[in-house]
């Protein structure tokens, strides 16, 4: 199996049993991780409702973005449409929708993840693209009238 195909095949499964756990399969995604990675998100912490955003540099602060993810939004759906894998990059292309706890608000949003695999199959850099100014909407309460 070339690299392409088994760094492909890794992250189709990670992303079914994301979809399907509606976000608990937290250890799975941890497991596909080197020690240190660099990992990013396009909203960047911006907001104290989006602060978990931040980048992180290793495993433990993966495990600390996934955690305050799911502790503040509860996933709706996951689709990823495409899978295309070049070298020790794969971009996984599709759509989530998100339903943030504290407005009881859904997002959905168009989604891009870039990912790039070291030679031993973990990955090593990520970041992710999505529609930030919805989610930043979706964790805003409503202004009083």
């Amino acid at each position: 199996m070339s690299q392409e195909a088994r760094n492909a095949a890794i992250l189709k499964e990670a992303y079914r049993s994301w979809d399907e756990t509606k976000g608990a399969s937290v250890d799975h995604w941890l497991s596909l991780l080197a020690d240190e990675i660099n990992f990013g998100s396009l909203a960047q912490g911006r907001t104290d409702a989006l602060s978990f955003t931040k980048t992180r540099h290793s495993r433990d602060g993966v495990a600390c973005y996934l955690r305050e993810l799911t502790r503040d939004w509860e996933m709706v759906y996951y689709a990823v449409d495409h899978l295309v894998a070049e070298g020790e990059r794969v971009v996984a292309i599709g759509r989530c929708a998100w339903r943030f706890k504290l407005t009881g608000k859904v997002v959905e949003t168009p989604k891009v993840d870039v990912w790039r695999f070291n030679a031993a199959g973990k990955a090593v850099e990520f970041f992710e693209y999505y529609d930030t100014a919805a989610v930043m909407e979706g964790a805003r309460a409503n202004a009083p009238a």
